[in-house]
């Protein structure tokens, strides 16, 4: 079934539980305002998406969030592929020509006791936040 998480067997087990604990004399009733609830919340939330889209515009309305949920970045694998990104490099380096120059990687960190001239700019992280 897959609703909410809840497989098959849970669902029947849960159908039991419901006719022994309400009874057969109210279990139609208490299914009936289960529907009407169910019907409600998703009014509700067609009529927010309703609402969004009118306020925002459909782009963002119909906007992917999955590509924005946090869960996605697990920083293992982040610092895993910075990681191997910079052993490619490093790879790269070792495998080019003896006379061909090597890559240069820029850091943002200067060099210690290197001074900047008085018309240069200072170092800017453009990822840094």
């Amino acid at each position: 079934m897959g609703f909410i998480g809840i497989n098959g067997g849970e669902f029947v087990v849960l159908a039991i539980l419901a006719v022994v604990i309400l009874g057969p004399e109210k279990l139609p009733e208490y299914a009936k305002k289960l529907a009407n609830l169910v019907k409600e919340l998703r009014r509700m939330a067609n009529g927010a998406r309703e609402q969004l889209r009118e306020e925002v515009g459909d782009e963002v309305a119909d906007m992917d969030w999955s590509k924005l949920d946090p869960r996605q970045y697990d920083p293992r694998r982040i610092i895993k592929e910075a990681l191997v990104d910079e052993f490619d490099d490093a790879v790269k380096a070792a495998k080019a020509p003896a006379g061909a120059p090597a890559p240069v990687r820029k850091s943002i960190v200067p060099v210690l006791n290197e001074r900047l001239a008085p018309s240069e700019p200072a170092p800017f992280d453009t990822e840094a936040t």
